[in-house]
């Protein structure tokens, strides 16, 4: 670990003993430290950041970050509510993101308010709903069997590694519908280096945001980014010359967003469909591969759960093979990752900014100010989920929570339209992974959390080892 996310953890701690800002603009409390010394400790070390600000001014507090400005933080499950049960015209997440457009063009549906928001989803809906998805779980569990056949069994690697890259493979055959070849070969490279470059998490700021030259970190990933959308480019024309001559019909995403008319006739723009592509890759690929890793991390500390998780596999699938059609009937699995995903969630929170003066959890927030939904602090919140602390997927086997209590994937208008498909793709690599082998913690090691562009990782890439599972039970009579 370097030295600068080891400075900013202690940063952080400092931070709650601070006297808390003079509220001369009505805002409720937060550190009074510098905004850049609370941008280092939010961007390095958002868990402690937000547990020390938390600890010393309660909630809602107020943090302040450069070139952002005031970011409101609530957790209190009635304040999240009246956030989400916006229609987006008093509150706009489009801009609250819209340091992501350099990063995923000005057409993402990530950076868009109001109707071209509201147009550009309705497209994008269809290709995620159940039975199209479904369709891809083949490719799920055909992707992670290859992949983890070259894993060393009893050798530390690190997990996050493996599975940004079976989640990198999921989305350029689903998403991009590319075939195994030179082509699939060449946009993985760039896109592999391209989130490789946007692993910083300064990158997030948009005065770093700069092109220096192709030798410059950005730079690089600009240029990167156009050569992706010359392949891409050629990729369309490929699939509409099939299309006139009659070919395979295709249903990968690609294909379906190359159909999509908006409510007047008119198709998607290739430009459009460059940065939706895009914005399904950042979205999907990190933010997945990264869930993953975190299963695989609890489940190397609760064996109990481990061995209740392969029992529900076993009986589940007695031939030993994975059938994507069953996997949404494994209900503990699917506890034990939402259990996963409160206490770890991939993004620390979503925010809106303030359009119109609003009233917020009893607060009035003027325009410009953004309120944000802290993620993070609603699945810790004691009066939501009592011993929070605490591992326990049983929360999640009887009912469903509040969506203003556990919102993994954000809320409203603005919730993340691939959440079934995480969800699902989720099962599948996980049920193929532990059919065959049993994650061990690797020695020595400590898991902390680390930022990763957007996405809040286990430290190190969490190393783990495999074994392979010597028997399996077969089900039940």
């Amino acid at each position: 670990m370097t030295a600068l996310p080891r400075f900013t953890e202690y940063a952080a701690r400092r931070i709650a003993k601070g006297r808390g800002n003079d509220r001369r603009d009505g805002l409720p409390p937060g550190p009074s430290a510098p905004p850049g010394l609370q941008m280092v400790g939010f961007l390095y070390r958002p868990i402690p950041f937000l547990r020390a600000c938390r600890d010393r001014f309660g909630e809602p507090l107020t943090i302040r970050i450069p070139g952002i400005g005031a970011i409101v933080q609530f957790a209190n499950p009635e304040a999240v509510k009246e956030v989400f049960r916006d229609s987006g015209d008093a509150m706009h997440a489009g801009k609250a993101n819209e340091v992501l457009e350099p990063f995923l063009g000005r057409h993402s549906v990530l950076v868009l308010d109001g109707e071209r928001h509201r147009g550009q989803r309705r497209l994008l809906i269809p290709p995620f709903r159940g039975d199209r998805m479904r369709a891809y779980g083949a490719a799920m569990g055909e992707i992670t069997r290859a992949r983890i056949t070259h894993w060393p069994l009893d050798q530390t690697f690190r997990m996050q590694t493996e599975t940004q890259a079976i989640t990198l493979d999921v989305i350029l055959r689903t998403v991009f519908g590319m075939d195994v070849g030179e082509a699939e070969d060449r946009m993985r490279h760039k896109l592999v280096e391209a989130t490789r470059i946007l692993d910083n998490p300064l990158y997030l700021i948009r005065a770093f945001q700069r092109d220096l030259g192709p030798r410059s970190p950005w730079g690089r990933f600009l240029r990167l980014r156009e050569e992706a959308f010359v392949e891409l480019s050629a990729l369309f024309e490929e699939r509409r010359r099939e299309k006139e001559l009659g070919g395979v019909e295709r249903h990968d995403i690609l294909s379906m967003l190359l159909d999509a008319t908006y409510e007047d006739g008119s198709p998607m723009a290739d430009e459009e469909i460059h940065h939706e592509l895009l914005t399904m890759l950042v979205a999907g690929h990190e933010t997945t591969a990264t869930a993953l890793s975190w299963v695989t991390h609890r489940l190397t500390r609760h064996p109990l759960v481990l061995r209740r998780v392969q029992r529900e596999l076993d009986e589940a699938f007695p031939d030993g093979d994975v059938d994507p059609d069953r996997v949404q009937e494994l209900e503990y699995l699917d506890a034990v990752i939402k259990e996963t995903l409160r206490m770890h969630p991939v993004i620390p929170g979503v925010g809106r900014v303030i359009m119109e003066p609003t009233r917020i959890g009893g607060v009035d927030l003027p325009v410009g100010v953004m309120a944000g939904c802290s993620i993070y602090l609603a699945h810790f919140n004691p009066a939501s989920w009592p011993e929070p602390e605490r591992f326990d997927p049983a929360r999640f086997l009887n009912g469903r929570p509040s969506p203003y209590t556990y919102f993994p994937f954000g809320g409203g208008i603005r919730r993340c339209i691939g959440e079934a498909f995480a969800l699902y793709e989720m099962k599948v690599v996980l049920a193929t992974i532990l059919m065959r082998l049993v994650p061990v913690a690797a020695p020595g090691y400590r898991v902390g959390t680390m930022r990763r562009n957007i996405t809040l990782t286990p430290t190190d890439g969490l190393p783990v080892r495999f074994r392979r599972r010597l028997a399996r039970r077969t089900a039940r009579t």
